[in-house]
């Protein structure tokens, strides 16, 4: 391992530090600020050339900072003659600008992947993007993980019963999730109509399949952002006499509204990993953090010895 440099954007350091501490590695020294004028700023304070350097830095909010930052530090380790070096995406920003659903307007996910790769990038390391399509959006190796096994073991341990677990798919897009996870802990399926009113507002009218009513509702989803959908799944499952609600999303953002939305619904626990930085005034009563590190470290490792990470792939 005295070849594996792993350097930390300062999007996430706490990510980036539990994923040394699983690999037995001290984080590698660099220095991240910004000059008088606003313009970022970046060096490595460690010999890079020739090492294999993977970057821990998810494009999140400020979205347009933090992806800056990781742009510069993939310049820096080019030009300081790195191997080959991998931006870790634990969370991928802009990846729901991933087509045009309307005349006019960008495909922001494939400009990110152009910047990111053009910047000197060898491969990619990411985790649950909002459409599995964009790997295809980069013209060098993604290894793509899911947070569901991590996910799954959270409910198992919780030892619900199967018979008295239904998994609420809150949308139409979340159907393939939504069996894959039921798969793994029993229970029956339900879907959620889901109508959008408009960009910022979404409502739920109907729900298939189920029933709901008495039993314990698990609800998964890759993301929650301003939680209006999440929030509008939870009440509407509640009307129709779910004794529990528990939900589970990989990247919590809560940016908006989200964290009074959550509070004011009829939720029981959430679970999201800890893919984003959670700074107090993000933090809910009722949230569990679950670690990813462990998932990553493991794919890193065998990037690191050149060794398969298929089964890493599969969503358990």
């Amino acid at each position: 391992m005295r070849e594996l440099k792993i350097f930390s954007g300062r999007a996430n350091p706490d990510l980036a530090r539990e994923i040394c501490d699983h690999l037995h590695l001290s984080p590698a020294s660099i220095t991240l600020g910004k000059f008088p004028d606003g313009e970022n700023f970046c060096k490595l304070d460690e010999d890079v050339r020739g090492r294999d350097v993977f970057l821990v830095q998810p494009t999140s909010p400020p979205v347009n900072d933090s992806l800056m930052e990781l742009l510069i530090m993939i310049d820096c380790c080019k030009r300081a003659s790195a191997a080959r070096i991998t931006p870790v995406i634990p969370y991928y920003g802009y990846a729901r600008q991933d087509r045009k659903d309307e005349g006019r307007v960008p495909i922001t996910a494939k400009l990110v992947a152009n910047l990111i790769t053009r910047a000197g990038a060898d491969r990619v390391l990411t985790m649950d993007l909002h459409a599995a399509q964009i790997q295809g959006f980069f013209d060098v190796p993604v290894d793509h993980l899911y947070a569901a096994p991590v996910l799954n073991d959270y409910f198992v341990k919780r030892g619900f019963a199967s018979d008295d677990i239904v998994v609420v798919s809150p949308d139409e897009g979340s159907i393939k999730r939504a069996v894959g996870h039921a798969k793994r802990l029993g229970g029956t399926l339900a879907i959620l109509h889901k109508r959008r009113s408009s960009a910022l507002e979404v409502q739920q009218n109907t729900i298939i399949g189920g029933p709901v009513e008495g039993k314990i509702a698990l609800m998964f989803d890759d993301m929650i952002s301003t939680a209006g959908s999440i929030c509008g799944a939870a009440r509407l499952v509640k009307e129709h006499g779910a004794s529990e609600i528990h939900i589970a999303a990989t990247h919590g953002i809560f940016c908006g509204p989200a964290i009074e939305r959550i509070q004011a619904a009829p939720i029981d626990s959430i679970a999201v990993t800890n893919t984003l930085p959670s700074p107090p005034e993000k933090q809910l009563p009722n949230a569990i953090r679950l670690s990813v590190a462990p998932l990553l470290a493991t794919a890193i490792k065998r990037i690191h010895h050149d060794q398969s990470i298929s089964e890493l792939f599969q969503a358990k």
